[in-house]
């Protein structure tokens, strides 16, 4: 069993809340599983009877006579006999007609504590709370992380990273024994079930601009882009004019069904968000690197955006740095220069700042990597990881450098 324990403790802190607990994320990332296997167990090992857990697996031939909302919903009450708690555990619930009003109907059952999860287009849209009238919780589940994968696999740091960076983290691929297995399974899995889920929600008709922008986005990982520059790039390579706001629609169409997550840029010293341009990284690397024929495999970006990832599983809030400065030019006139720091992470009160980095084996490459950094006048931590697994450290600046190995698999090592 694929150990989630972070996920687990989520659903567990939330039961009996009074909320619809919606279970979302990417397709075959490993929901079910989730509610069906790990959270179902801990049910049962807690002294829960199976008579008081109500599962149905609604995607299942079998049960098609639940999909009628008046059916599932005189079923569900004819099971609820006493006063005991009951868990409603339904899979897939898109399959039934009306799912919202069924579902709002569950939450008028006092000793019920209801839990659903949903894969169609619709369900994965990163607005579905709203379909409960404010009485949904979410608990948004990614890929495996890499400590999730590292811990599974038993393999060495240095083989796990070298699957995990190009192959991903889906959860299938962990029964997939060959390379040409894994690949097949990326490739069909993005085109047949998310490219069409992102069409079919939105009644895109020019599917070619989507696949396109899929493209640019995926050689672009980790670089600042905005809607006009794409624009730009569709004129110039492929002589194709396509309006700004039909891309900046194909995007938040992708972040909407998380696809890609979209990291805004902030202003550190001058304490506000910049419209653009912004970053866009995968929420699963492997899907970005099928998307590229597995080209352009350049580690510093792929990197980057596994860090990424890692920092929103942690819940920080992800923002892109800048930090502007003056600087004399060579001609001893001042000028105004834009510094990037990767990562601007919250979570409540606090705040890090941290720079991703291959190496800083020369002076010159860690002055470049701490430049913007130092230029912040506040007290918050400041991190650089680096691929290198070194020993952590600190130097005369108060900058703590990271190994990447420690990062990855010591969720508090950036906080020491």
């Amino acid at each position: 069993m694929i150990a989630r324990n972070d996920y687990l403790q989520k659903l567990i802190d939330r039961m009996n809340n009074g909320m619809i607990k919606v279970v979302t994320g990417i397709r075959r990332c490993g929901k079910s599983y989730l509610l069906f296997d790990i959270f179902y167990n801990y049910l049962l090992q807690n002294g829960v009877d199976k008579e008081h857990i109500i599962s149905i697996q609604l995607d299942d031939r079998m049960n098609i006579r639940y999909r009628d909302p008046d059916f599932i919903c005189e079923y569900v009450h004819s099971k609820i006999v006493d006063e005991k708690n009951y868990f409603i555990l339904l899979d897939e619930v898109q399959y039934v007609n009306e799912f919202e009003d069924v579902l709002n109907s569950f939450l008028h059952i006092k000793n019920a504590d209801v839990y659903v999860t949903g894969s169609n287009a619709k369900f994965l849209s990163s607005d579905i709370i709203t379909e409960f009238r404010g009485r949904g919780d979410q608990i948004h589940l990614s890929p495996l992380s890499f400590k999730e994968y590292f811990d599974y696999c038993k393999l060495d740091f240095e083989e796990a990273w070298a699957e995990y960076s190009m192959y991903g983290g889906m959860p299938f691929l962990l029964m997939c024994k060959t390379s040409e297995q894994k690949i097949k399974y990326l490739d069909n899995l993005f085109k047949e079930t998310y490219i069409k889920d992102i069409v079919n929600r939105n009644a895109i008709k020019n599917t070619e601009v989507l696949e396109d922008v899929l493209n640019i986005i995926s050689s672009s990982v980790g670089s600042l882009t905005n809607p006009n520059k794409l624009s730009n790039s569709f004129k110039s390579i492929k002589n194709l004019t396509v309006a700004p706001n039909t891309i900046k629609q194909y995007l938040e169409y992708c972040v909407d069904s998380f696809l890609i997550q979209k990291a805004n840029r902030y202003d550190v010293k001058g304490k506000k968000y910049i419209d653009t341009p912004l970053k866009y990284y995968f929420t699963d690397i492997g899907l970005r690197n099928v998307r590229l024929g597995f080209r352009q495999q350049e580690e510093s970006h792929i990197m980057e955006n596994i860090i990424y990832n890692e920092l929103i599983n942690r819940g920080y809030q992800v923002d892109v740095g800048m930090v502007s400065i003056s600087e004399k030019n060579e001609n001893e006139n001042y000028i105004r220069k834009q510094l990037e720091v990767d990562f601007v992470c919250n979570l409540g009160y606090e705040r890090i700042y941290i720079q991703s980095a291959l190496n800083i084996d020369e002076v010159a490459k860690k002055e470049q990597e701490e430049r913007s950094l130092i230029r912040i006048d506040d007290s918050f931590r400041k991190v650089i990881v680096v691929r290198n697994n070194i020993r952590k450290w600190k130097d005369e600046n108060g900058i703590l450098i990271l190994g990447l190995k420690e990062f990855l698999t010591c969720p508090d090592a950036i906080k020491s």
